[in-house]
């Protein structure tokens, strides 16, 4: 997935913010597949496991039945249609997550070759603010950060000063 467009900035301030919201011991559900990312998280010093695929719009039993002190969820809420559900359904009292947010100048990603590839939501953040609310959630910490591309354009240039990711730290009300 990522051959050529590793994401080192995203995951250097993502593991910097977790460090300061999250202790060490920590267990962790992280919402996807296991990633990169998920190692990450595991050298960090954390106890982390990982969703197994499901289709979280239908299915919430997996944060429904664990028993973790927080549960992550870095870019996976663009993917559901309905990430209100499975907000809801979080037993864990905390939730780090990131979206990347709405740019008016891009359109809404979408891959041609796998469906688990695409975003139906890309948020502007008073629209996550409104959802994480709404599902029972307090937002403690917030930060947003741009995520500058290595080409010529005027898309390449607005990328260098306008935010893209949204990344959130909340406790349950």
């Amino acid at each position: 997935m990522y051959e050529k467009t590793f994401p080192n900035k995203r995951y250097a301030i993502t593991a910097r913010f977790l460090n300061e919201v999250l202790p060490k011991e920590a267990k962790i559900l992280d919402l996807g597949v296991e990633n990169p990312f998920s190692e990450i998280m595991k050298t960090e010093g954390y106890s982390v496991q990982n969703t197994s695929g499901e289709d979280l719009d239908l299915d919430t039993t997996a944060v429904k039945n664990t028993t973790v002190d927080a549960v992550t969820a870095f870019e996976i809420f663009e993917h559901l249609l309905a990430p209100f559900n499975v907000l809801k359904d979080i037993e864990a009292d905390k939730l780090v997550a990131s979206i990347p947010l709405k740019l008016w100048f891009s359109p809404a990603y979408q891959s041609k070759t796998d469906a688990w590839d695409r975003h139906y939501h890309e948020f502007e953040d008073w629209q996550f603010d409104w959802l994480l609310e709404k599902s029972g959630w307090e937002i403690k910490k917030r930060e947003k950060f741009t995520h500058p591309v290595k080409k010529i354009g005027f898309r390449p240039l607005l990328r260098l000063f306008t935010p893209r990711y949204y990344l959130i730290y909340a406790e349950r009300k």
